[in-house]
């Protein structure tokens, strides 16, 4: 899992076999993300990709403060509500990229929304798209597409209809069946899932009898849903045999293999960032390399989806 300092266009290809190899850990999206010197910082700090955070056609400002509270024990809730300079500002923003394995997160309405913004970013120096289809708390984006069979349809065959580039869908725990929503995009033509995004929740402050975000409801994220994550990693990737990427409380080394033993070929971390700050990256691809070589593994690779056979 040794960094190459060489880009690599190809890294996100079908098989993400590639990244499996070089190094499983990605940024998710939500974090740092809108930054190009943050992404140069981070790989440089052994990121494998990252995910930037949600673009959309147009700037969007999201929620008033509070946005995000901590709960303890490695739980967050946030309603940010997909704040982003969008697409044409933050294709400038990473037209300088040269080295870093870039994915570039794209939310929008309707199908009509996406081919746009694709045209902005598929000429730069980017490896892949995620197509967020299960944001939690923002009305007629996110989850609300993603319980939309038609729409989930026609979103990727937009996007792959104009881009050769790689395309993974981020599927959240909303009210459609997961794995149909995944079902229907892998007809659709991506070419892995994302599994999982944050989980609908709220919190209310008990002296003020207030909800304490300014959204009232907000995504859950951290340690609570790794299990979540792993259930739906687990079962997407046994029954539908495409590339998964796993998302969701990933806070240690054991964790990162959890996720690839369930089947996951990469894994994206984010509220980790919180309580340690970028060395969990470092820390986190260092515990998996010292894991595989007690168990005598070659690579990572190697993990993915053992626990199938069982």
């Amino acid at each position: 899992m040794k960094q190459n300092s060489k880009y690599n266009n190809d890294i996100l290809r079908v098989n993400i076999s590639s990244l499996s190899l070089r190094n499983p850990t990605i940024l998710a999206s939500g974090f740092l993300g809108i930054s190009q010197e943050l992404f140069n910082k981070l790989y440089r700090y052994g990121v494998g990709a990252v995910v930037s955070k949600s673009i959309s056609t147009q700037p969007m400002e999201g929620y008033k403060n509070p946005t995000v509270v901590s709960l303890g024990n490695g739980s967050y809730l946030n309603a940010v509500g997909l704040s982003n300079p969008g697409a044409e500002s933050f294709s400038k923003e990473v037209i300088s990229n040269k080295q870093v394995p870039l994915i570039i997160s794209l939310v929008g309405s309707t199908d009509s929304d996406f081919l746009p913004m694709v045209k902005k970013f598929d000429h730069l120096n980017i490896c892949g798209y995620e197509i967020n289809l299960s944001c939690p708390h923002v009305t007629q984006m996110g989850m609300e597409v993603g319980d939309d069979p038609e729409m989930v349809n026609r979103i990727i065959k937009t996007v792959k209809s104009y881009s050769r580039k790689p395309l993974f869908v981020k599927v959240g725990v909303g009210n459609s069946d997961i794995i149909a929503v995944a079902q229907i995009a892998k007809d659709a033509g991506a070419d892995g899932i994302t599994a999982i995004n944050t989980i609908r929740a709220m919190t209310i402050d008990i002296e003020t009898s207030m909800p304490i975000l300014s959204n009232r409801i907000g995504g859950l994220s951290g340690k609570p849903i790794k299990s979540i994550g792993i259930r739906c990693v687990y079962e997407i990737s046994k029954k539908l045999k495409i590339p998964v990427i796993g998302c969701g409380g990933v806070f240690t080394w054991e964790d990162a293999v959890e996720f690839m033993l369930a089947g996951a070929s990469a894994i994206q971390l984010g509220s980790v960032i919180g309580y340690e700050g970028i060395i969990a990256f470092s820390r986190i691809t260092s515990g998996i390399k010292k894991y595989l070589e007690r168990k005598g593994l070659k690579n990572a690779m190697e993990l993915i989806g053992l626990a199938h056979k069982y």
